[in-house]
């Protein structure tokens, strides 16, 4: 049955516990069965089937240049699971060694946590924003996680890469990683009224700091809301697939057309009760909007090959 909470209609409800073209396991459903119950557990057993690609030194091992490639181009989760077992065909409850494990990023974790919560009956959705507990100089990382609908508290931000105790120990981890706290993860459109009201400085956003390059700033924030607003409408994209005002010129220009529109964005993903994003709202915001709204082809910016057009699934 839908929940009866006021935050979460039953038309909402029904779509974010239904998978999405990417978190769909597809004939690969089996693997699912016997899985744990919860949104603690699933989120350690999607951790325990992924490496990270920035984690070569806390697992001490070396990805091979060859999985970098390989596993970076996995944009859905039947293809994530294909790999995993290919690995090892052990059923996904079995922690894996680094060296089998897929090779992702944050999006991956999230993806697949949401995929497996899902598969449970639970409401689930991917966000995108900012993280400040990866840096201890008060930079937010661009970061992925999961939102998924608790029926006493609502909407919750879960951290699926966070779930190993061995990962939370080395890091600035000082919350339970099922219930982020939202000051320590902002949503895009969060960051952006920040931004906006003068509150906060868009060069603390980004991938890294602006001395260690140019991948920081409003037009990197502005990207981040376009991804939120697709993950919201269930278009889990890879964090590197460009489409609408991103593609315009250097990708890096923001005209006052532009930045009004991420104005009234911002408002829908994060409004001003952090987790009660209007559900009609965002999907008509996306449905309406050619400059947001994601096509079936997009502009992939691997960091592994040349530029290339990539066409999408049925979405």
């Amino acid at each position: 049955m839908p929940s009866a909470h006021p935050g979460l209609t039953p038309e909402a409800a029904a779509f974010y516990r239904t998978q999405s073209t990417f978190s769909d396991p597809g004939d690969l459903a089996r693997l699912y069965a016997d899985l744990p119950s919860g949104p603690a557990q699933l989120a350690r057993t999607a951790r325990d089937l992924m490496i990270h690609r920035g984690e070569s030194d806390q697992f001490r091992h070396t990805h091979p240049t060859d999985r970098l490639h390989h596993d970076a181009d996995a944009r859905y989760v039947d293809d994530i699971l294909r790999i995993v077992i290919a690995r090892d065909g052990s059923p996904l409850t079995r922690r894996r060694v680094a060296g089998d494990r897929f090779v992702g990023v944050c999006r991956d974790f999230a993806l697949l946590h949401c995929s497996l919560l899902r598969h449970s009956g639970t409401p689930a959705r991917v966000r995108s924003g900012f993280a400040d507990y990866f840096r201890t100089d008060g930079f937010h990382c661009d970061h992925v996680v999961t939102e998924y609908w608790d029926d006493a508290r609502g909407w919750l931000l879960a951290d699926a890469q966070l779930a190993d105790p061995d990962i939370t120990a080395a890091g600035r981890v000082d919350f339970d990683p099922m219930d982020v706290p939202r000051d320590r993860f902002q949503v895009a459109g969060r960051a952006w009224r920040d931004i906006r009201a003068g509150d906060a400085d868009p060069d603390n956003y980004g991938l890294y700091p602006p001395e260690d390059g140019p991948l920081n700033g409003e037009w990197f924030v502005a990207g981040n809301i376009r991804l939120d607003l697709a993950a919201l409408n269930k278009v889990e994209t890879l964090l590197w697939d460009i489409w609408g005002t991103e593609s315009e010129e250097d990708g890096r220009t923001m005209t006052e057309p532009v930045r009004e529109l991420y104005d009234r964005v911002s408002l829908v993903v994060a409004p001003d009760a952090p987790a009660d994003v209007p559900f009609e709202a965002a999907r008509r915001i996306f449905a309406e909007e050619d400059g947001l709204r994601t096509p079936q082809t997009v502009l992939e910016l691997s960091e592994y090959d040349p530029p290339r057009h990539v066409t999408l699934r049925p979405f």
